[in-house]
């Protein structure tokens, strides 16, 4: 069995608690009969990225146990080193650049100059194309992580898609995703899935605990039932939710109602699909209210959101639930920040109840 740890002289990916059973009955299988490419998806913040390199190094080890690295063989002390000559990670040079990595090709230098992408680029996928012809190590598998798979625009979509019609000997693509149908139609056509079940809450509470998480069930609420996005917002956030929400909350509630210039303001410099989220999951949780059901995402704002939801329509709660779906779409390329989010705030103070 793969132990609970790797050795201390070597730091190879692991499946999370919640991944590894499914993960021995995955890669079990007969390996000459293993798809050329699979498409790994779940809720966001589950762990997905995780999933997809454990299992990139349990293919490549060279004796896996029930499937899984073994953790003391050569090929698992080159994951571990980072230069694996049958791995890729392909994914944008920000995300890259977060994971504490520089750029890996010439094409990567390049770019790295200028401002990190937050798109895989088609370079970085037409570069691997001698990758492609050279014989894998020890004639093992070769394998690519794509991830996020989202992050691939129309062309570089279709310069995968060209490679998976006809996929090269002994290669294995692992793209990851949250929502497969954000990805070119035809570009799932070709990939397996492989769906990754959001953990039970109690194993996701009792894993934050063993992290050191203080109030987890708060944490674990905010994130929508998704452990490891919840134990990334424990590490940079100093509560379950930002604070301009309660400070939305609180003016929705008062006499002068929602300051939309002063709430904007707090707003534009964030990244919007960030407070669209929020947002969203807000308006559930006061759906929920109203229904006279416990919120889901903010408990501690129980109260708060149970007055406000009171005095709601459940259809404005509908229409803007709706209108933040569509506005979430085009959330990464705003064409005005400040009216992006004036237009929002302006939204939400007229469903919450008044605005100033």
């Amino acid at each position: 069995m793969q132990p609970e740890t790797a050795p201390s002289d070597i730091a190879i990916p692991v499946f999370l608690p919640w991944q590894r059973e499914l993960a021995r009955q995955w890669l079990s299988r007969q390996q000459d009969r293993f798809a050329h490419a699979w498409l790994i998806h779940g809720l966001a913040g589950i762990g997905k990225r995780q999933f997809a390199l454990a299992a990139a190094a349990s293919l490549l080890c060279e004796a896996p146990a029930e499937g899984l690295a073994c953790g003391h063989c050569n090929a698992c002390r080159w994951v571990a080193a980072g230069n694996h000559p049958d791995l890729r990670r392909i994914r944008p040079d920000a995300i890259a650049l977060e994971e504490g990595e520089g750029a890996e090709d010439d094409t990567q230098k390049a770019a790295a100059k200028k401002a990190p992408s937050k798109e895989i680029r088609v370079e970085q996928l037409r570069s691997l194309g001698d990758w492609f012809n050279t014989a894998t190590h020890r004639g093992g598998w070769r394998v690519a992580v794509i991830y996020p798979a989202s992050a691939m625009n129309v062309i570089s979509a279709n310069a995968l898609l060209k490679v998976l019609e006809e996929p090269p000997e002994h290669t294995v693509f692992l793209l990851v995703a949250d929502a497969p149908d954000r990805l070119l139609p035809t570009l799932v056509s070709r990939c397996r899935r492989l769906p990754l079940p959001t953990p039970p809450e109690k194993e996701s509470l009792a894993w934050l605990g063993e992290h050191g998480v203080a109030r987890a069930a708060q944490w674990l609420a905010a994130a929508g039932g998704a452990p490891v996005q919840a134990l990334q917002q424990a590490g940079t956030q100093d509560a379950p939710y930002p604070a301009w929400l309660e400070m939305l909350l609180d003016q929705a509630a008062a006499a002068d109602g929602v300051n939309v210039a002063s709430m904007a303001d707090q707003l534009e410099p964030q990244d919007p699909a960030i407070w669209i989220d929020t947002l969203q999951r807000l308006l559930t949780d006061m759906a929920l209210a109203a229904s006279g059901v416990k919120v889901r995402y903010y408990p501690a704002l129980q109260s708060k959101i149970a007055a406000l939801a009171q005095r709601s329509s459940s259809q404005a709660l509908a229409q803007a639930s709706k209108w933040l779906t569509s506005q979430r779409a085009i959330a990464s390329h705003p064409l005005n920040a400040k009216l992006f989010s004036h237009a929002f705030t302006q939204r939400m103070a007229t469903v919450l109840g008044r605005a100033a």
